[in-house]
C-alpha cells in the first residue's frame, strides 16, 4: 500500500512517502508563509526519492486544520484535484495529531494575538479542541499537563518531531473522505465562543 502524507496547514511543509507503513522518503521543513512556493519542490523530491509517480499512489492522508487560511488549502487543493482524477483513497486527520503522535497532552498551535489553537490528545486521538490564551496554557503547564507543538510561545524550545512518521503513528484517527468534492478545511479562528 503506497501512502502519501501531506501537511501545509501550519508552519511546516510535511511530505512523506510510505509503503506498507515503512518510510521511503520524507520532508519536514519549517516554511512559514512559504508553503505555496516550496510545496511542489518538497512533493517532487519525496516522490522522486521513493521512485513513485502519481499513478502509483493508493492513498493520501492530509491534515485538515486548524491552521493558516492559505496554508490549509495548499495540500488540500492538490489532494482533491488528484483524487478526483485518479482512484486514490483520501483521508484526513486533525493537524494537532502530527505534533502529538501517540503522546497525551495539549498541542498548541499559534493563532496569534496571544492565543493558540489547543487540541487535547490521548494515545493518537483528538479528544477536544478549543482556543486558549497563552496565560491559560501556562496555567495548564503548571498543573502538569504535557504541552506540545508551538512551545516556544510559552518560553520553551520546540522539540524535534518526525511529523511525517506521526501520520502513520495515528492511523487510528484517519477519517476517510467519502466525497472529495465536499472536503473543506477545518477552522477555529472565527469561533470566539470557544475561548474559555
Amino acid at each position: 500500500m503506497k501512502t502519501l502524507v501531506l501537511d501545509t496547514c501550519h508552519k511546516y511543509i510535511v511530505v512523506g512517502c510510505f509503503e506498507d507503513d515503512q518510510c521511503l522518503s520524507s520532508w519536514n521543513e519549517w516554511a512559514w508563509k512559504q508553503q505555496s512556493e516550496r510545496f511542489f519542490e518538497a512533493l517532487n523530491a519525496c516522490m522522486d526519492q521513493a521512485g513513485w509517480e502519481c499513478d502509483d499512489l493508493d492513498q493520501i492522508v492530509l491534515t485538515e486544520g486548524p491552521g493558516s487560511y492559505t496554508g490549509e488549502r495548499i495540500a488540500m487543493t492538490f489532494a482533491k484535484v488528484l483524487c478526483t482524477q485518479k482512484p486514490i483513497d483520501l483521508y484526513t486527520i486533525p493537524t494537532y495529531l502530527i505534533f502529538a503522535g501517540q503522546n497525551s497532552g495539549e498541542v498548541i498551535l499559534d493563532a496569534r494575538s496571544n492565543r493558540v489553537y489547543c487540541g487535547t490528545c490521548e494515545n493518537g486521538r483528538l479528544v477536544s479542541e478549543t482556543i486558549k490564551t497563552l496565560d491559560q496554557i501556562k496555567e495548564d503547564k503548571d498543573r502538569g499537563i504535557n504541552i506540545m507543538g508551538d512551545t516556544y510561545l510559552i518560553g520553551e524550545e520546540n522539540k524535534e518531531i518526525d511529523l511525517a512518521a506521526n501520520f502513520i503513528a495515528v492511523k487510528c484517527s484517519w477519517k476517510k473522505v467519502a466525497n472529495v468534492h465536499t472536503l473543506t478545511p477545518h477552522y477555529l479562528k472565527n469561533k470566539e465562543e470557544l475561548v474559555k
